[in-house]
């Protein structure tokens, strides 16, 4: 009973404090745990600090010296050229005025002459802390000397802001502070920074922007100065001006915040026009090899800079693919006369790459141009219509690829009307042939066949294998895009690229090889992408090759050569002849993309601007032209191999005007076709027999009459020629043309599909082109039809 009596001895106090033990023992547990951590975190960043540092690459005097410009090489190591000025106004320590440290100093690191190791742990604290709020990279840490440190020997790429590059610059800061005074690092500083059109140190800016030394320079002018290495195309005073003066006034304001300044002359200086005392802007010298190179130098900048580096600030050795023989004989063909143009002011863009790699081996950016530095590339633009060029990309690859269609699939080249509206398409003759095979529609460039190939296959479905091809087209783009789709020359050699190398796609490249100065190396070659089997490759080179023999395209046929190509034009709209009635019977813009086993040529010609002319005469041929002469240097003393036919493909003889009546191998009025492996008739002859193809028949006519009785027409439907200025009239085959005369009645003012689609604005209509089962909204609202583009 005693027992029942006694208390409790585990009070809710005494929980809290078990056996007496004060609270205050708890708080120093933590105390202790904390530091401990925090010790162990200190050690360990210690150590992965000196783990990261200790691979760190040298730094010298020389490299510190040095501008910020980097190099190109070509693929065999041999220096090509650099991107910078060519002479560097370097100016030492005693030539800096006071002003220039000054503005530098409170702009980019106010505190840079009391720091003692080359780093500022408050800058580095603060802009951490703004970089968490704004959750993004809104502030910078780095000192002078780290500044220095990054365009000496790292690169600036986002990419490369790793903690092992941050330890390694740390420690290299650290180590530059030991070896150079702060004078030595401002001067190696103000003359390595780069200030746009190819100028590195503000010496040299100096010169360029106001004609003067550096100690000549006005308050407002040295402010600008000191503000541009942070951005130096941004504040470029002569195209952005109101930029410049911003950047320009923060530096003002800096100045006087750290007391460099007084209120009068920060007055002064931000109500100074941004222009004053600013020298007319000038064009640096360009040598001969860099105006020839110019158009491959500017993509090559342009695809350093895509892949996270600044080719101006990295001192990068930069590997390009440039072919330098190739590049300049593309150069002089266009410029000394060796191919003709209708005047000086008719231009070209040209783009040769490697199909079995990719590499631009040389481009042409236009012709009789002055000596400017990174100009308009017309190799590169999008904004013109490639015409039928696009045809084995859009149409007819895709048909082959998805419907498995034999090169005498027929197709019925008739009257045609846009569905949901009241637009007739006509071909580029004005004239209907009747029912001919794919072959014989895409050798001669018929419009009307690729149309309709085109909504056989359905839009989304051609324009996904185009993507494929690097050619961007809409998947809702309205049929009209079968005979002309935007694209440069470079996406058009590309593809066809893609057709030369058996259906593995390679992206065009300008660069294979980046090396920064801390050793890292990227490369950038790759083993291609297979884009579509290589039964549809293989059979439509087959294709093309007739376009050079005896289709639209004779003019650029070198003899003996295995080679295939397309032509493509592209007429004037209405619009645009109202303006300019005297260009109706020629082409805006005239096109060629050919290619052998070795090389893909991709070739546009026309105007930049419609008052300038139009393409006329030989004018019109200066595509095929250019390319005979082109191709015909890129393979002397290389190997001339024809294409190997895959198993995937099979040949058959079959009877002229059939799709599929296969006849024996020496049978007459029929002509060799091919056929996908599965979908081919059956061939009651021998296949050794079959698969011998004879040279001649390349020349035997597949077209045949709209009846079915192709014997009781009386028409001679040989391969249609004309004497016309039209570029795929002129070059098309030299036999008879056809005497066919329906359509007589045509208005001449429908001449070309082009300009009658360019009438079907606004005019959507979901109805179908055909009952075969395709889901294709057809919107012709697309008319400003992709073949008619404006400049």
């Amino acid at each position: 009973m005693a027992d029942n009596n006694q208390k409790p001895t585990n009070s809710r106090m005494a929980n809290l404090h078990p056996e007496g033990k004060p609270r205050k023992k708890i708080w120093l547990q933590i105390i202790k745990w904390f530091f401990i951590v925090a010790m162990l975190i200190i050690v360990s960043g210690v150590g992965l600090f000196a783990y990261y540092a200790k691979d760190a690459p040298s730094i010298s005097q020389a490299q510190l010296q040095s501008g910020g410009t980097s190099s190109l090489y070509t693929r065999d190591g041999k220096f090509l050229l650099s991107l910078g000025s060519e002479k560097r106004t370097y100016v030492n320590n005693d030539e800096i005025p006071k002003e220039l440290k000054n503005a530098i100093v409170s702009v980019e690191d106010r505190r840079f002459y009391k720091e003692g190791i080359g780093l500022d742990p408050i800058r580095i604290v603060g802009s951490v802390l703004v970089n968490a709020k704004s959750k993004g990279v809104a502030a910078g840490g780095s000192t002078i000397t780290q500044q220095l440190v990054k365009l000496s020997v790292f690169s600036t790429a986002a990419s490369q802001r790793t903690l092992r590059r941050k330890a390694q610059e740390a420690w290299l800061s650290m180590k530059v502070e030991r070896e150079f005074s702060k004078e030595q690092i401002l001067e190696f500083y103000i003359n390595k920074v780069y200030m746009n059109y190819g100028n590195y140190g503000m010496g040299t800016a100096t010169d360029f922007y106001y004609g003067k030394n550096l100690k000549d320079l006005d308050l407002a002018q040295t402010a600008l100065l000191a503000g541009m290495p942070n951005a130096p195309v941004t504040y470029d005073p002569y195209v952005y001006p109101e930029k410049a003066k911003y950047r320009r006034d923060i530096v003002l304001r800096a100045m006087l915040k750290n007391d460099k300044i007084t209120k009068s002359q920060y007055t002064q200086a931000v109500n100074e026009p941004i222009t004053q005392g600013l020298q007319p802007k000038k064009n640096n010298a360009t040598s001969e090899l860099r105006k020839v190179d110019d158009p491959y130098i500017k993509e090559v900048i342009s695809e350093v800079k895509s892949k996270g580096f600044n080719p101006y600030n990295d001192n990068l050795k930069i590997t390009v693919n440039i072919d330098q023989d190739a590049q300049q004989k593309l150069y002089d063909l266009v410029n000394n006369g060796s191919v003709p143009f209708t005047n000086d002011k008719m231009q070209v863009g040209a783009t040769i790459i490697d199909p079995r790699t990719g590499h631009v081996i040389a481009i042409i950016g236009g012709r009789k141009l002055p000596s400017v530095q990174l100009g308009l590339n017309r190799a590169v633009q999008t904004g013109r219509s490639t015409g039928s060029t696009v045809k084995p990309v859009l149409d007819y690859g895709p048909a082959i690829e998805y419907l498995n269609w034999p090169t005498s699939h027929i197709l019925d080249d008739s009257k045609y009307v846009y569905p949901g509206t009241n637009i007739q398409l006509y071909d580029w003759d004005n004239k209907y042939e009747g029912k001919m095979t794919m072959r014989h529609a895409l050798e001669q460039s018929r419009n009307v066949p690729a149309v309709k190939t085109l909504s056989k296959v359905g839009v989304a479905r051609a324009s996904l294998f185009a993507r494929k091809l690097g050619v961007n087209v809409p998947s809702d783009s309205g049929l009209s895009v079968a005979i002309g789709a935007n694209a440069s020359s470079l996406q058009m050699a590309g593809a066809f690229g893609a057709f030369a190398n058996n259906g593995v796609y390679h992206k065009p490249q300008f660069v294979s090889k980046i090396e920064t100065p801390d050793g890292l190396t990227r490369n950038y070659d790759s083993s291609g992408t297979r884009v579509m089997k290589e039964s549809t490759a293989y059979i439509m080179t087959d294709m093309l090759k007739g376009v050079l023999t005896k289709g639209s395209g004779t003019q650029a046929r070198i003899k003996n050569l295995y080679e295939a190509g397309k032509t493509g034009t592209v007429k004037y709209s209405d619009e645009e002849l109202v303006r300019y009635p005297q260009y109706k019977n020629s082409p805006k813009d005239s096109w060629f993309v050919g290619y052998t086993k070795l090389y893909s040529m991709g070739i546009w010609t026309g105007y930049d601007n419609l008052k300038d002319g139009t393409p006329s005469g030989v004018g019109s041929s200066s595509a095929q032209l250019l390319y005979k002469q082109m191709m015909s240097y890129l393979m002397t003393d290389k190997a001339n191999k024809d294409w190997t036919k895959p198993s995937t493909v099979v040949r058959r003889r079959i009877a002229n005007g059939t799709q599929d009546k296969v006849v024996s191998p020496t049978a007459s009025n029929s002509s060799w076709q091919l056929f996908v492996k599965g979908h081919a008739p059956k061939n009651p002859y021998s296949e050794v027999t079959v698969d011998k193809r004879k040279d001649e028949d390349d020349d035997v006519d597949t077209r045949f009459d709209t009846e079915d009785d192709t014997s009781s027409k009386g028409q001679s439907h040989s391969q249609s020629s004309s004497s016309s200025s039209h570029a795929e009239q002129q070059s098309s085959s030299q036999k008879q043309s056809s005497t066919s005369n329906n359509n007589n009645s045509n208005n001449q003012n429908q001449n070309n599909n082009q300009q009658t689609e360019n009438k079907s604005n606004n005019q959507n209509n979901n109805s179908q082109q055909n009952t075969n089962n395709q889901n294709n909204k057809n919107q012709q609202q697309n008319q400003g039809n992709n073949s008619n583009n404006n400049h």
